[in-house]
């Protein structure tokens, strides 16, 4: 033991003897029972007092029920002729005030029989050494309540070695072996309460709360475990953390709401506050206007408790409190309904408990009484006379005191066996060897639960989850909705909200993405993200990415997935196919009307004037130019694809080679008429016909190069008609015609238009009895126009989305348009003529006086060394070669 010095004064011996009986012997703050072997015992009889007192008002529940069960437990064992036969257990009660100061103090009561006092120094006036009554020894100690009591506590009773038990004190602190090593407790510490919570939180499908803690070693720790095990667990942020001061301030509960509301969605607060605290905070709420925003989820200390939420029961709607598992022990109830003032004296407190409890006033001696409360008739009774409910640690102070009767059994059973009463191995009793037996109790407690020890001195955790519900008329509101024993059950469709509402509220930072939105998180803080849109054509890949999707696919509707983006063609149906076909099948029929007429009337001046072979080329090509609005039209396929190469400038070729032939024919035939009457070359039907094709097969030429080069096939064009709404996008079905090849297959027709114009141009002075030079200007003059007005419709398309659509009618609509100029200008009149006009339709004998003038003017040139009969067959031959529109050989 350690040998501390004690007094060491020159006092006289009355003095000393008088300071000692008052320091060992009169405790008028402590309660003395007699016994073999005396348990300490730890309450909170009263609460902490204002500044400057240590005491304050009587704490009926937590302080008297806990007390008397201790007072009732050792009844019980004393009673058991199977526990600790022929020994009594006593107890020495000290009140804490709910002040881990006072406590200390109070608690080196239990140290003193175990320090060496050195009384050498000190004699009587006659020389005698004084006597001084021997303390107690106190063999271990039962309690304290609040974990910062028991935490000073512990650090003296430590040192001498003191076992200590407690009932209600559940700081993770106390856990630590290393440092408090004698200390044990039969309640699981908050680190167990801690993950209960945490389980309650996402059973809820919380994931961003605030913790609020009273100061203090209970509150403190709690949070520090809860926020330690939320981090482990994953998926839990705390939104704020706040203390609440151990002497707040005026005004400090309103600004402690006022900083829950800076995070407004954590509506979830973890409370790990004493009574007081949790009053004003709801108080503070309610006085805020909050009542039912904040969803409380409190620890042990609010428990199923009433007066934290008197005349707050509207605030308190809907929290979820956490108790660790008990029972109402009837032999407790029956034991203290039964106490009075006669039959309880060994309880000093109980006066002031009975005086609180009934409403009344006591007559003392010297002490007038208050004349404001009735006087107390001593006939009252519990339960009776007064609302009584058994508080919910009576069971664990009855399990601790147990716990120590049990430990001291086995000792007792183990060092005195065969002894009826103490034996010398213990007297005095180790405190380290009953500590390792105290760890090695396993028993059924009052409630018919296991109480044992882990190495820490720990209980298992047992914990039953409440509610307070304001429906309830039952257990104060408060009623049970699961259970947790190191894991949660809990009891979903018994839960219910503000309102009545069966659905459990948000507390969250951030709700879940909608469909087709990735999270964008918040840096530092895992919980709370923004929501951000898939946008255009991506996907969503996972929860924090989007992903492009392929580029013949587009996002699903809900842009969780890519679906096969829909292929269209244009159909016969719509709109911009209806108008090119109409004009085609017009022109066809025209065309086709116009080839069966001159072959039905081929041997008339009219169809022989107009150069029969070279007609029925043009006229082929025309009928081809009007066939390619169907190639373009119809559904593309490698055939299609194929025909569409061929003919799209093919028609355009053979009608502008044939053209061109002719304008080029009458070009050549005045200027060398201008210069001889030599014929030029190349000039009969059957050469205007070699010439024509000659430049037809350009065209047939480049078109089999492009077959070699790149064969005809079809594609799906995914990039026209990708809107920046992907609903819309669509794959075009189509030939593997770009712009420029579908220009450049036109190209050679262009140039082959461009030069028949320069020679229409260049044949516009010719005489007007040549009827067909000015109508093939017209008509080129009329194809020019149409087609300088199609550039800049077809390119200037290339940026919409219907581009594909605008472009095929605008080609198929122009080449119907250039072939009907053609067709109308140059076969038309004749057409109208051979069938309205046959009359006109023969062959003209004499000719006009302008034209004779004209031959004669060209006969002049004539060589004079011609006979005459040459001469005449030469004027004859020239004037019908020149006038060949009109007239016949």
């Amino acid at each position: 033991m350690m040998a501390i010095p004690w007094y060491h004064f020159q006092y006289q011996c009355a003095m000393v003897y008088e300071y000692v009986t008052n320091l060992f012997e009169t405790q008028p703050h402590s309660i003395k029972i007699e016994g073999d072997i005396t348990l300490g015992g730890l309450f909170p009889v009263h609460s902490r007092g204002p500044a400057g007192v240590p005491c304050g008002e009587i704490k009926k529940e937590k302080g008297i029920h806990r007390m008397e069960a201790m007072l009732y437990a050792l009844d019980q064992i004393n009673s058991d002729p199977d526990l600790l036969p022929n020994i009594t257990l006593g107890a020495r009660i000290l009140d804490t005030c709910s002040r881990d100061t006072y406590a200390l103090e109070q608690s080196l009561t239990f140290v003193q029989a175990l320090i060496q006092k050195d009384n050498s120094d000190v004699r009587c006036s006659n020389g005698e050494p004084p006597i001084i009554p021997k303390p107690e020894r106190v063999v271990g100690v039962i309690g304290a309540s609040a974990s910062s009591v028991s935490i000073m506590v512990a650090n003296v009773l430590r040192l001498f070695a003191i076992p200590q038990i407690s009932y209600a004190s559940t700081a993770p602190e106390l856990s630590d072996n290393n440092r408090y090593d004698f200390f044990s407790r039969v309640v699981p510490p908050d680190s167990f309460q801690a993950q209960a919570m945490v389980d309650i939180v996402k059973a809820m499908g919380w994931n961003y709360v605030s913790t609020l803690a009273s100061e203090g070693n209970y509150g403190e720790s709690g949070v520090d475990a809860f926020i330690q095990i939320s981090r482990e667990a994953g998926g839990l942020c705390i939104a704020q953390t706040i203390k609440i001061p151990r002497e707040p301030r005026p005004g400090e509960f309103d600004k402690i709401i006022k900083r829950l509301m800076e995070t407004s969605n954590a509506r979830g607060v973890i409370i790990f506050a004493n009574e007081d605290d949790i009053k004003r905070v709801l108080e503070a709420a309610k006085k805020a206007n909050l009542t039912g925003h904040f969803l409380f989820v409190g620890s042990d200390s609010w428990g199923a408790k009433n007066s934290p939420i008197l005349n707050l029961e509207d605030v308190a709607e809907g929290a979820v409190t956490i108790l660790p598992k008990r029972a109402s022990i009837d032999g407790f109830d029956q034991y203290f309904t039964t106490r009075s003032l006669e039959n309880n004296r060994r309880n000093i407190w109980f006066a002031e408990f009975w005086e609180d409890d009934f409403k009344c006033k006591l007559t003392r001696p010297g002490i007038r009484g208050n004349s404001g409360l009735r006087k107390c008739t001593g006939e009252e009774r519990i339960s009776r006379d007064s609302a009584y409910e058994q508080e919910g640690k009576v069971q664990f102070v009855i399990d601790a005191v147990y716990a120590m009767a049990y430990a001291l059994h086995s000792m007792h059973i183990d060092l005195c066996p065969g002894s009826m009463g103490i034996c010398d191995k213990m007297d005095p009793v180790d405190g380290r060897m009953l500590l390792s037996y105290i760890r090695a109790v396993n028993f059924n407690g009052s409630a018919g639960t296991g109480v044992m020890f882990n190495e820490n001195g720990d209980a298992p955790g047992r914990y039953d989850i409440f509610q307070y519900q304001l429906s309830n008329t039952t257990n104060s509101g408060y009623k049970i909705i699961g259970q947790w024993t190191n894991h949660l059950r809990l009891n979903a469709e018994d839960m219910q909200w503000s309102g009545g509402d069966k659905l459990v509220p948000d507390s969250v930072c951030s709700f879940p993405c909608e469909s087709g939105e990735r999270k964008r998180m918040v840096k530092g803080v895992p919980c709370c993200w923004h929501c951000e849109l898939c946008d255009g054509y991506q996907y969503l890949l996972d929860e924090f990415n989007c992903d492009t999707c392929p580029f013949d696919m587009r996002p699903t509707p809900n842009r969780t997935s890519c679906r096969p983006t829909p292929i269209i063609k244009l159909e016969w149906s719509s709109p911009w196919a209806i108008i090119p076909v109409f004009l085609a099948v017009l022109g066809i029929l025209a065309t086709s009307g116009v080839i069966i007429t001159f072959i039905r009337f081929n041997d008339t001046p009219i169809v022989r004037a107009s150069g029969r072979e070279l007609s029925y080329v043009l006229l082929t090509g025309i009928f081809l130019i009007y066939l390619i609005t169907f190639l373009m039209i119809a559904e593309p396929s490698t055939v299609v694809c194929a025909f569409r190469r061929l003919f799209l400038g093919l028609g355009m070729s053979i009608s502008y080679s044939a053209m061109l032939t002719k304008t080029n024919r009458i070009y050549r035939i005045f200027e060398q008429g201008k210069k001889s009457v030599t014929p030029p070359k190349f000039i009969s039907p059957s050469s205007q016909l070699i010439i024509t094709f000659i430049l037809i097969s350009v065209q047939l030429l480049g078109v089999f190069i492009w077959f070699g080069v790149v064969p005809p096939h079809t594609t799906v064009d995914f990039d026209e008609l990708r809107p920046p709404n992907p609903e819309y996008a669509r794959g075009i079905l189509k030939c593997d015609m770009s712009d420029l090849s579908l220009i450049g297959c036109l190209s050679y027709s262009m140039v082959l238009m461009v030069t028949c114009t320069v020679y229409a141009i260049k044949s516009r002075g010719v005489p007007e009895t040549f009827n067909e030079a000015k109508p093939i200007g017209f008509t080129m003059y009329t194809t020019c126009i149409i087609w300088l007005a199609f550039v800049p419709i077809f390119f200037g398309t290339s940026q919409s989305t219907e581009k594909m659509f605008i472009q095929t009618t605008t080609l198929t609509v122009s080449m119907s348009l250039s072939a009907t100029v053609s067709l109308g200008m140059l076969y038309i009149p004749k057409v109208y003529v051979i069938i309205f006009h046959p009359e006109q339709n023969v062959q003209k004998r004499k000719r006009s006086f302008k034209a004779v003038v004209q031959a004669a003017t060209v006969s002049t040139h004539l060589s004079q060394k011609s006979s005459d009969k040459q001469n005449g067959e030469t004027k004859k031959y020239n004037m019908c070669y020149l006038c060949s529109g009109l007239c016949t050989s």
